[in-house]
């Protein structure tokens, strides 16, 4: 099972970025504790990291065909990023989005998220554990659909 993980712009900045806000954990020790997790639930990973919406999008396409289902941190694609609103809607698996704030609790210019309404959940405000909660939950759900 393959399983994409996508994070979107600034992203490569968690642990310098805000730490108040975003902690001082870097995106490179996310990715890090992401594959030892897939590994223990026997799912693997591809992961990419852009401060380019289409590349995200291409990303996408790309593995149309050939992913299970994605974790998405569109970062600040949250709240405009039609195209990869649209791009998420055609990919025939789920898509999980994952924050690791609180979206809601923040400015209020940054609670309505124009990604959640195409996609399956939204897991936010556990900090990088928003991830692994995800994946996990991900899968969990990939496999139970495949028995039914």
């Amino acid at each position: 099972m393959k399983i994409l993980v996508l994070n979107g712009p600034n992203l490569n900045l968690f642990g310098r970025r805000e730490p108040h806000i975003y902690g001082t954990t870097t995106l490179a020790q996310i990715n890090e504790r992401l594959e030892k997790l897939a590994q223990e639930l026997g799912v693997t990973l591809e992961i990419i990291q852009s401060n380019h919406e289409g590349a995200l999008i291409d990303f996408l396409h790309a593995n149309i065909d050939s992913a299970q289902g994605a974790l998405v941190n569109p970062a600040g694609l949250t709240q405009h990023g039609v195209p990869l609103h649209d791009a998420i809607k055609a990919m025939p698996f789920p898509v999980i989005e994952v924050h690791m704030s609180n979206i809601a609790a923040r400015e209020a210019w940054r609670v309505h998220s124009i990604i959640s309404p195409a996609v399956k959940a939204t897991v936010q405000g556990f900090g990088p554990h928003s991830y692994f909660a995800g994946l996990r939950a991900l899968v969990e759900s990939l496999r139970e659909a495949a028995k039914a």
